[in-house]
């Protein structure tokens, strides 16, 4: 209780300071591009590493071997895909938010409604996952066993991020997300540290006693292969699909996540911006590195059985690894000691990102919605920052509710949807943007509509909600879809409707696909679109 009030203080003290120093609307949206390539690396790395990455990948590398390190995998190629198509060109070409790239070249009123439906939807799916992280990991270290009391802790760091949004924006907002990245590589390098001279830095004895320990009974090797959770025999073919739809949404989401987008844009030149995602790659890659020792070392130690038991998505594993660690090494207090250190870094990891996931959506309803589409760009700064705060309230209480209805699921896969969303709906219209003379605004809408409401019918659909045993409603069964991440399906059909919703329309403007290339491609012109 301690390190958690302590954490929640400083976090609070950090967001009564950002609060003073936010007078402009690129104050609130964009942290007054102040940050450095360095500083805004660290927070990119402290927007990503989500609780999905510490909670639910551990977990997930527990329960399911091999299988669960996809995500890790997926999680860290999806970077080359942010660095080399969308990073530095984004910082060039827009304002505050992707809708300010896809509005430059096409009617504005269209697309920017389209383009913050996206980014309000994919924000709440990835707030989801954050949220039932929060629940469990509160649950595990209090002693809090009731749903009545996962329920209030679900409410309690939904509040708190509010608050920080609220009164904090982007600056406030990104000085968080620095500290929790550091906590966060300190906690996670301390425990794979332990774990692994716990087995004499050998880590085919740490794969071999996983197995042993938390592998099927008669068949410990399916373990560490692929086929555990995707691809088993019970699924056929459906799981090979999976697994490959999984793996796409993975990889092509990061391009697409509002979230992520939004944090080109905190830095003042291209060369910070490229420099910010070049440091993001190294820390998060180290990460995901450790996150391989996590998991199959809280299956060595802890064991399928207990992990479970502590939360059937397996979102506990990698605290009870770390008082399992703790016990053995340092004994009762120093395992309660690194539990509760471990227990405050995953808290600020889950505060962190979902006050960048709040602002991401409240930002682009206030910006791109209200000010754009419901003002017709008459809203003055004030107005815009006012707005955006209010809408924080309202997305932040719509996140505690549907998080109040997902608490069995693993926060990994939930993360996985909203990736699957996001390439879905998000990444075709901007690459296409940014690299199609022709596309237009027909185009844009469809890519977007098409992409996003193409990802939800099919999650709707699909066993995540209905007609299994870890499905959102439990007791229904109108499940069709037989995959549970839609992309492999979703992101072609959102590519399709870009394409077609292009050749359908007449409209084409050679001029300003030439200005927004020179822009992306050069940083020509990008200061006049910050001024305007």
């Amino acid at each position: 209780m301690i390190l958690f009030l302590t954490f929640v203080a400083a976090t609070l003290g950090i967001t009564v300071w950002a609060s003073r120093q936010t007078k402009t609307a690129a104050d609130y949206y964009a942290g007054g591009r102040s940050f450095s390539g360095a500083q805004n690396g660290l927070a990119i790395g402290g927007d990503y590493m989500s609780a999905a990455s510490f909670l639910g990948i551990a977990g997930i590398i527990a329960l399911s071997g091999y299988d669960g390190f996809l995500y890790s995998i997926g999680f860290l190629v999806a970077w080359l895909v942010a660095l080399l198509l969308v990073a530095e060109l984004m910082r060039n070409s827009g304002k505050f938010t992707m809708a300010d790239v896809l509005a430059f070249r096409m009617s504005p009123r269209p697309v920017r409604t389209a383009a913050g439906a996206s980014t309000i939807v994919v924000s709440i799916f990835y707030l989801l996952a954050q949220m039932v992280g929060a629940g469990a990991l509160v649950g595990l270290l209090l002693g809090i066993e009731s749903e009545a009391g996962k329920l209030w802790t679900i409410v309690g760091v939904g509040t708190l991020m509010i608050v920080y949004v609220v009164f904090g924006g982007m600056k406030g907002t990104t000085w968080v997300q620095i500290v929790k990245a550091v906590l966060l590589m300190t906690g996670a390098a301390l425990v794979t540290l332990l774990v692994l001279g716990k087995f004499g830095f050998n880590l085919s004895a740490l794969l071999s006693q996983a197995a042993a320990t938390s592998g099927p009974s008669g068949n410990t090797g399916s373990f560490l292969i692929p086929g555990l959770k995707y691809g088993t025999e019970a699924q056929g073919l459906a799981g090979k699909i999976d697994l490959i739809s999984l793996g796409l949404a993975l990889v092509l989401g990061t391009a697409g996540l509002p979230h992520i987008l939004i944090r080109f844009y905190t830095v003042p030149t291209a060369k910070d911006a490229r420099k910010s995602v070049l440091w993001g790659i190294g820390i998060i890659g180290a990460f995901y590195l450790l996150t391989l020792v996590l998991g199959f070392g809280a299956a060595a130690l802890v064991g399928r059985e207990e992990i479970v038991a502590g939360d059937p998505g397996g979102n506990t594993a990698a605290p009870l690894l770390a008082l399992r660690i703790g016990e053995e090494i340092f004994g009762p207090v120093g395992g309660t000691i690194l539990l509760a250190f471990i227990g405050a870094v995953a808290f600020a990891t889950i505060l962190a990102v979902v006050a960048g996931l709040t602002l991401a959506s409240s930002s682009s309803f206030a910006h791109d919605l209200y000010a754009h589409v419901f003002r017709r760009g008459q809203a003055s700064e004030r107005q815009e920052v006012v707005v955006a705060r209010i809408s924080a309230l309202v997305i932040g209480a719509i996140a505690i509710a549907l998080s109040i209805l997902a608490q069995s699921q693993n926060v990994a896969f939930l993360v996985a949807l909203a990736f699957a969303v996001a390439a879905s709906g998000n990444l075709p219209a901007i690459l296409y943007s940014l690299f199609w003379k022709r596309f237009n605004t027909s185009g844009a809408v469809s890519a977007i509509y098409g992409g996003l409401l193409s990802a939800l019918v099919l999650v709707i659909f699909s066993p995540v909600v209905s007609g299994s045993e870890a499905a959102l409603f439990k007791d229904a069964d109108f499940a069709w879809f037989p995959l549970s991440n839609p992309g492999i399906l979703s992101i072609p059909i959102g590519f399709l409707c870009g394409w077609i919703g292009t050749i359908m329309s007449k409209e084409y403007n050679a001029a300003k696909y030439a200005e927004i290339e020179v822009r992306s491609l050069t940083g020509v012109g990008s200061e006049k679109a910050v001024k305007h």
